[in-house]
């Protein structure tokens, strides 16, 4: 049996710099790297280094600014689907105690 070759992303550092951006705004890591369909633990170390001031991209795969777009308006959906299952919770405790 073969060993398979696994192929590392790469990405522009226009696509890191959005994707900080979005953790910056008050996304967790975990939440955004779901979305963007990447491991956190690559998140949480471009997070890093964007607060040194380190973080490079490496060009192997462009992204559009329609690409961008997409990957900004797919996490605010999952933040605002995360808000709206909180507020569902919440109306159904306050109903709950209000009987």
């Amino acid at each position: 049996m073969k060993a398979e070759k696994v192929r590392r992303a790469s990405y522009t550092l226009e696509y890191k710099l959005e994707a900080v951006r979005l953790v910056q705004g008050g996304q967790s890591c975990a939440e955004t790297a779901k979305v963007l369909g990447m491991p956190s633990q690559t998140l949480e170390n471009w997070v890093r280094q964007a607060a040194k001031g380190q973080l490079a991209g490496a060009g192997a795969k462009p992204v559009s600014a329609e690409q961008m777009e997409l990957t900004r308006l797919r996490a605010e959906l999952a933040r605002v689907k995360m808000e709206r299952d909180i507020l569902k919770k919440a109306a159904a405790y306050f109903a709950r105690e209000s009987v």
